[in-house]
């Protein structure tokens, strides 16, 4: 079986389903996918995220703010601790810093990944990091804020080794997207390749990044399996024991019975 550690289900494009979400996730089990985690990017669509997801036990929630939504309601540390202990929800996030997307005077950034970190001890819930040309910020700001005492996941990893040595050393799994799959994630595959077995996910970041072959069209967690067969060939393992072990990882950060 396998778990989608991270997408956006309330993004992806249903029209393959006649809009009919509960077709799709039958398709998803039918796919041998386990359990999927369903990743907040604002909090205007939150309500309709978990409206969406409500009656499907096996997708499970995050509540947070990307660090690339502008324009938008921004919670202080008191109001993500209300939101995270709704117990659909078992991580907050996604968070962090993006230094792609955003130009000038980045502090909002700071502060917001702040306040998700402090939010994240309170409630003793795992984060979700977003990292994009910002990782000497991220780790210093993690290591500042003792986000090692809840740990989480470097998600979509786009990093090197020597950056996925110190994310662990804080108490991160580093999580693997569709963009292994590329032929020019060089640094990605070596990473993927060096990883212990105890410290790795697998994720789509869906409807975003599908892996190959469906690179450059929509992704549905459904493709999660092709990260998996990429990294069992990386590592020259089988699919099953990729499986297997990115879930056992899942359950063991998120503390599932």
């Amino acid at each position: 079986m396998l778990i989608d550690s991270h997408c956006h289900l309330d993004r992806i494009d249903l029209s393959p389903y006649e809009n009919d979400f509960s077709r799709f996730m039958d398709e998803a089990a039918n796919s041998q996918i386990e359990h999927l985690l369903c990743i907040a990017i604002d909090l205007e669509a939150y309500p309709a995220m978990l409206a969406l997801v409500d009656s499907f036990s096996q997708i499970s929630v995050t509540a947070g703010v990307h660090p690339n939504t502008r324009d938008c309601h921004d919670p202080d540390v008191n109001e993500l601790v209300s939101l995270g202990q709704n117990d659909r929800v078992i991580g907050i996030g996604e968070t962090g810093l993006d230094y792609f997307r955003s130009e000038g005077d980045l502090e909002w950034q700071h502060r917001r990944f702040r306040n998700h970190i402090h939010a994240a001890k309170i409630l003793k819930k795992p984060l979700i990091i977003h990292t994009r040309d910002a990782g000497e910020d991220t780790l210093r700001i993690l290591a500042e804020e003792n986000a090692g005492e809840v740990g989480g996941i470097i998600h979509c990893f786009t990093e090197n080794w020597a950056f996925a040595q110190k994310a662990m050393d804080l108490n991160f799994y580093i999580s693997f997207s569709g963009i292994v799959t590329f032929n020019n994630a060089k640094e990605i595959k070596d990473t993927a390749k060096k990883m212990p077995a105890d410290r790795f996910l697998i994720e789509t970041d869906s409807p975003y990044l599908a892996p190959v072959p469906f690179r450059g069209k929509p992704n549905y967690p459904t493709y999660v399996r092709h990260v998996a067969e990429h990294i069992a060939d990386l590592r020259g393992v089988s699919i099953n024991k990729i499986a297997d072990l990115s879930t056992e990882n899942f359950y063991t950060l998120f503390k599932f019975n």
